[in-house]
């Protein structure tokens, strides 16, 4: 099987029902190596207490979660979202994707 997110200038990080990483792309594994390799490990142990409640709620409700930050002079936009499989949910799927400082929006209609 092709996998379409390794070679995506985009870090993808996919996690189970429990909160366990199932997969990383190479962009994902890049931007949290000092985590070491995440596979296997529970997002638990490396978010607050809120950013943790926040994953579970979106677990329990199926619902998407779409940010901004800038780290290290970098902005990103973070969208996390319910991956499921015949229409359950069976974990979350995050993008992290580095976005230009300033950059153009259109309205279309």
């Amino acid at each position: 099987m092709i996998d379409y997110f390794n070679d995506t200038d985009c870090a993808v990080t996919v996690c189970d029902l429990e909160g366990t990483v199932v997969y990383c792309n190479e962009k994902a594994k890049q931007t949290f190596a000092k985590y070491g390799d995440l596979l296997g490990k529970n997002l638990k142990d490396c978010h607050s207490p809120g950013s943790w409640e926040k994953i579970v709620d979106m677990l329990h409700k199926g619902e998407s979660n779409t940010y901004t930050i800038e780290k290290a002079g970098l902005k990103k936009i973070i969208h996390q979202m319910p991956w499921r499989e015949h229409g359950e949910v069976r974990g979350l799927v995050e993008l992290s994707i580095v976005l230009p400082i300033e950059m153009l929006h259109y309205v279309r209609e």
